[in-house]
């Protein structure tokens, strides 16, 4: 029976076929925490047992002391504008080890752990894109990391004490024009030949772009498909994907040119190469990593996702929130402060609360990756969240600050994050293509606890494991209705917790919307299928669905992690209540557009009449509003934590340093603002000062502190404004100057023959 059930599945194609680089793809990596929500039953008393780390006492001293210091050696703007890193800010990441974090220390580097990778990624290059490039690339998927993994001894006793020392500055050549989320499908081609000499060598040709530190760097890592005709490395024919080391100087190679990318003046370009000639020693593994590249890749994207983009993208979040929840107390219309009024104090209250969620998942994945985990489904949810959402805290508070995050110049704080948020939502896999192809696409098959073993069975021809993983995933899927009916009916009541008091309704909660989550997911496999690969709008709600209930998790580990402080509450609630919601609006996305016979026709009609009655959430609600949006509003060690991991400013610095002393000025000065406005027939505000001076109401020193903060606050108000001389830029004519001689800030735009 089950061996013509097999037959019968094979035939109509009802499990989705596996390519071979797709499954490099699906084994690359570990299933973590994902594969507890695919369960439809999560252990969250094991969950909350997760690590959940903070840098050691050596990584903490180089945040305090190197990364800090390196902050202070730039003006972000005069940075953005003049596109070029001082050589002095270049000397000191080298000399500081900035370029050797994940290199060990017995080849020169710092070995730091993720946690604290992260953290240093996120202060630099949230601080400034076009210096932190020199710090994340060199410490993300590239040369270091592949070699310390994948290279001969040989290699590494060479290359990496160089890395370290920023000797080699690298790159890493993988997207092309034709091969961008699609990077499988790269052109760059190597042929294995004898030269004359009857030595080995492999002839290459290659054109790559969107390349980071491409046109100042001397060390390239670069992905091609290798082709072995006289099989002269015994890797086959055609070994495939192959990742080999270049030298800038290496004949045949053209590199130095710019790419321009949008609101970040980073260092990006093409480069290409014709009949480059190398020798297989330079492919990283040697001749024996002939053909592994792939793998290499699949193998180190699975937990470094999690890593350098998320940490620009939350430092971001940070700092525009920090941003933002000043500005809306210092800035006052119709005679009160702007964050006090309910629009605006809206948008500040959900960017506390993702501030709060997503340095909660960043810190709670990389102490994972750190305990030996690899999850290529977390890492790659991670980062399309927090870059997506980057985006959005930015927009929120472009709103916020109005005219002040329009108007350009070194007094704006936010318009850097805002222009420049479309970079981390594209690069490492675009947000579009990452959210419905890996997220649930690769999710589905790798973490479900039978589906990789059912289809696996069937491309093997095993009856005995087709038979037991099918009455496997039967049983799983009769569990998981019962548990989504009795948990909706009870509202999750009977779901057990690990915590007891104000935060246990979101386990409950929880469990119920994984046991719903996983009963979606096998009614999909059943009826969609093989197809369900080709179902972007419907895997792409339930990658959201998924990534909700890790961020929600991610949350409730942190509140725990950090001793259950009572004034972070308003954060938790709020936070997991927008996750909640974002799980229900999934799921009444996916009943909506299930096309499948009868179950669709359920599933869209008198199932989702119950789905939208009994909810898991509408939301945070409005009273939670004030509470987490004051998170934001008061300079005191409660801001200072939720913005932590950003650079430190001056109080005397432009920009940021101005706005945080208004902060402090106007916050110190409230309880005199407040003693002024009791007494009547006096203006509001600072307008009343020499009045109420006038009548005794306070002193002339109050009277000079309150005038200091109304110039702090007004200096706040002002934007910059440019003399036509400042403003109007040289020519982009043909023949004006470029490249890093040239004297305009604005150099023109590389020709098509030169691109």
């Amino acid at each position: 029976m089950f061996d013509r059930l097999m037959k019968f599945m094979q035939q109509r194609k009802m499990l989705p076929r596996i390519s071979g680089t797709e499954r490099m793809a699906l084994e690359a990596g570990t299933v973590w925490i994902d594969g507890e929500f695919f369960s439809g039953h999560p252990d969250f008393a094991r969950i909350l047992n997760e690590p959940y780390s903070q840098p050691s006492r050596e990584e903490q001293a180089f945040l305090d002391g190197p990364a800090e210091e390196l902050c202070r050696m730039v003006d972000p703007y005069e940075l953005q504008q003049t596109r070029k890193v001082p050589d002095a800010v270049l000397q000191f990441i080298k000399d500081q080890g900035f370029m050797g974090l994940l290199i060990p220390k017995a080849y020169g580097g710092r070995d730091f752990s993720n946690v604290a990778l992260s953290a240093v990624m996120g202060k630099v290059n949230g601080y400034s894109a076009p210096m932190g490039t020199f710090v994340v690339i060199p410490n993300s998927l590239g040369a270091a990391e592949l070699l310390k993994h994948y290279g001969t001894d040989e290699q590494k006793d060479h290359y990496l004490p160089k890395l370290a020392s920023g000797e080699y500055v690298p790159c890493f050549g993988l997207t092309e024009l034709t091969a961008g989320s699609d990077a499988a499908s790269i052109k760059a081609e190597g042929i294995a030949f004898r030269d004359d000499d009857g030595q080995t060598k492999i002839r290459l040709n290659f054109s790559k772009r969107y390349i980071t530190l491409a046109p100042v760097a001397n060390l390239i890592s670069l992905a091609f498909n290798l082709h072995d005709p006289d099989d002269l490395l015994g890797q086959g024919t055609t070994p495939g994907i192959t990742v080999a080391m270049l030298q800038r100087d290496t004949p045949g190679l053209s590199i130095g040119d710019h790419h321009q990318p949008i609101g970040a003046g980073f260092y990006n370009g093409p480069f290409s190469g014709t009949d480059v000639e190398i020798t297989p020693d330079v492919i990283i593994g040697g001749a024996e990593g002939a053909g592994q590249g792939w793998r290499m890749l699949m193998e180190q994207l699975a937990g470094g996702r999690a890593v350098s983009l998320p940490a620009g993208a939350i430092a971001s979040m940070k700092h525009v929130a920090a941003m933002t929840g000043a500005y809306s107390m210092v800035r006052s219309q119709f005679g009160i402060p702007i964050g006090l009024m309910e629009g605006v104090q809206a948008k500040v209250a959900r960017m506390a609360a993702m501030v709060y969620l997503f340095e909660a998942a960043r810190v709670y994945i990389c102490s994972a990756l750190d305990n030996g985990e690899k999850p290529p489904v977390i890492s790659a949810l991670l980062k399309t969240s927090s870059t997506e959402y980057a985006q959005k805290v930015a927009i929120d508070g472009m709103d916020v600050l109005a005219g002040a995050g329009v108007m350009q110049g070194p007094s704006n704080v936010i318009a850097a994050a805002y222009t420049s948020a479309p970079v981390s939502i594209t690069v490492e896999g675009a947000n579009i293509m990452s959210r419905t192809l890996i997220v649930f696409g690769q999710g589905a098959t790798r973490c479900h606890p039978h589906a990789l073993a059912l289809v696996n069975a069937v491309e093997e021809d095993d009856v005995e494991a087709f038979r037991r993983e099918l009455l496997g995933w039967l049983k799983h899927t009769a569990k998981n209705w019962v548990r989504t009916k009795v948990l909706g009916l009870t509202r999750g009541i009977l779901a057990q917790t690990p915590v007891s008091g104000p935060t246990a309704t979101y386990y409950r909660r929880l469990k119920w919307a994984s046991a719903r989550f996983a009963l979606l997911t096998d009614l999909a496999m059943y009826t969609i299928g093989g197809k369900l690969k080709a179902k972007g709008n419907l895997s792409g709600r339930f990658a959201d669905a998924l990534t909700w209930q890790v961020l929600a998790t991610a949350t409730l580990r942190r509140y725990e992690a950090e001793g259950r402080r009572a004034e972070d509450l308003p954060l938790v609630h709020y936070a997991c209540e927008y996750a909640l919601a974002r799980i229900q609006e999934a799921f009444e996305s996916i009943h909506a557009n299930f096309d499948a016979p009868v179950i669709g026709w359920w599933l869209k009609h008198p199932a989702a009449f119950f789905l939208r009655v009994n909810k898991l959430s509408d939301g945070p609600s409005d009273r939670l509003i004030p509470d987490t949006a004051a998170t934001l509003q008061r300079l005191d060690d409660q801001y200072r934590r939720l913005t932590a991991g950003i650079a430190d400013v001056e109080e005397d610095s432009s920009g940021s340093g101005r706005m945080l002393r208004a902060f402090r000025l106007n916050q110190e000065a409230r309880p005199l603002l407040a003693k002024i406005a009791k007494v009547k027939d006096l203006p509001s505000g600072y307008e009343a000062v020499e009045a109420a001076l006038e009548q005794g109401v306070i002193t002339e020193t109050e009277a000079q502190q309150l005038r200091t903060a109304h110039e702090a606050v007004r200096a706040v108000w002002e934007v910059d404004v440019f003399e036509p001389e400042q403003y109007f830029r040289p020519s982009l004519s043909s023949d004006a100057p470029t490249g890093a001689d040239a004297e305009v800030a604005f150099p023109p735009p590389a020709t098509a023959q030169q691109s």
